[in-house]
């Protein structure tokens, strides 16, 4: 049988629901009762062959409080006059929310509107927008609200996000809900509070005037007659990027790997440093201007990510060189192959042009698909032959 019965009916309401339509309006005011529903109903002729099944269809809607139905007289030329409906109608909230079984979450949205009309209006219109969000924030609702209270109160307050002290918020809430967070904040504050620029959630401190968590840069001298440490050498140093960026070192050259065990055993170089690579994102690093004096190299993995990343690098080292990144170096470790599961398609502007030719190759499947040779399984001895070769080249 496929005429609308109550299985249909909350199939209908549920999606409404999942929509935020039943919800929506207790925000808004408006109108969305009385609610008509789609209804299949049994043709002439299933009234005839059928008749004891669609007897029994209109009884068990009939018989439905929640549902109000309208009626169309049928005469038929076999069973005379009858009265089949012709809709259905969900007259009120209550009635569709006691349907699908949602009573308790509509009364809890209701006390959520109500509680943001009292603190916070302006987030009336969110809550509208993300009913079914709200729902899922309800335990947390209150303290959201406390910790846009506060930083309403206290715009750009120059602390860190654990040092924000409000009852009943413990140290890492905020940290935990800053997508949310960002999304009610920016409704509430004046344009003045909000850095716009500085976008997701990565960037919510500067966003919204907190401290952030200092980046910090790993490295190693491989000139053992530069110590920044007396009577330490080969130091493995981490440094904030601002301390890092006021070195003063007798460095010509750097190089940046993305692998830890290459980073620490990276051979021996005169007047050179290692760095160990963040992957995407390089502007903690190009507070260093004193490297824009250098050779810098970059090594990364042979693969479509890897050339991403050294593109990337060059919008703030354009001179920035691959090292070990080279059609050579692949085709002498391809028993070493890997595979790269979601390679990068879009084109990258700031390769070189023996780069973009390997890069193309990769790209575009040339030599097998997703193919990949990762920087760790490149032989030490090639890296210490490429090096030497580098090291006698004029800085």
């Amino acid at each position: 049988m496929s005429w609308t019965d109550l299985a249909d009916v909350k199939a209908q309401l549920s999606r409404r629901w999942q929509r935020g339509e039943l919800l929506r309006p207790l925000v808004t005011a408006e109108h969305a009762f009385p609610l008509r529903l789609r209804l299949k109903a049994p043709t002439a002729s299933e009234l005839s062959e059928r008749f004891e099944d669609v007897r029994a269809w209109v009884a068990a809607l009939a018989a439905l409080p929640q549902l109000r139905l309208d009626w169309r007289e049928l005469r038929h030329r076999v069973l005379g006059q009858q009265r089949l409906p012709q809709a259905i109608w969900v007259d009120s909230l209550d009635d569709a929310v006691a349907l699908i079984g949602r009573r308790a979450e509509t009364r809890r949205f209701e006390a959520l509107v109500a509680l943001t009309r009292a603190q916070r209006p302006q987030l009336l219109g969110w809550l509208g927008k993300r009913p079914l969000q709200a729902l899922e924030l309800a335990d947390d609702w209150e303290r959201l609200l406390g910790v846009v209270d506060w930083v309403v109160r206290h715009p750009r307050p120059g602390c860190y996000l654990r040092q924000v002290d409000i009852p009943g918020v413990h140290s890492k809430f905020i940290e935990a809900h800053r997508a949310v967070l960002a999304e009610l904040l920016d409704l509430c504050l004046p344009p003045t509070a909000i850095v716009a620029e500085q976008t997701g959630i990565g960037r919510f401190a500067a966003r919204y005037g907190f401290r952030d968590k200092p980046v910090r840069i790993r490295f190693r001298l491989l000139d053992t007659r530069i110590q920044l440490l007396p009577g330490v050498t080969s130091a493995d140093i981490t440094l904030d990027a601002e301390c890092f960026a006021g070195l003063k070192t007798p460095i010509r050259r750097a190089f940046i790997t993305e692998n830890e065990i290459n980073f620490l055993a990276f051979p021996p170089l005169p007047e050179a440093m290692v760095i160990f690579g963040a992957g995407y994102g390089w502007d903690a690093l190009a507070q260093a201007r004193w490297l824009q004096r250098c050779e810098l190299h970059y090594w990364g993995d042979i693969d479509t990510h890897g050339f991403a990343i050294l593109d990337q690098l060059r919008g703030q080292f354009p001179s920035a060189a691959s090292f070990l990144m080279d059609r050579a170096t692949l085709m002498a470790h391809a028993p070493l192959w890997g595979e790269e599961p979601e390679p990068v398609l879009r084109d990258l502007p700031r390769l070189t042009e023996a780069e973009r030719s390997l890069f193309d190759t990769l790209r575009d499947n040339r030599i097998r698909k997703g193919l990949r040779l990762e920087q760790e399984r490149i032989g030490f001895r090639w890296v210490e032959a490429a090096l030497a070769r580098l090291d006698h080249q004029p800085a």
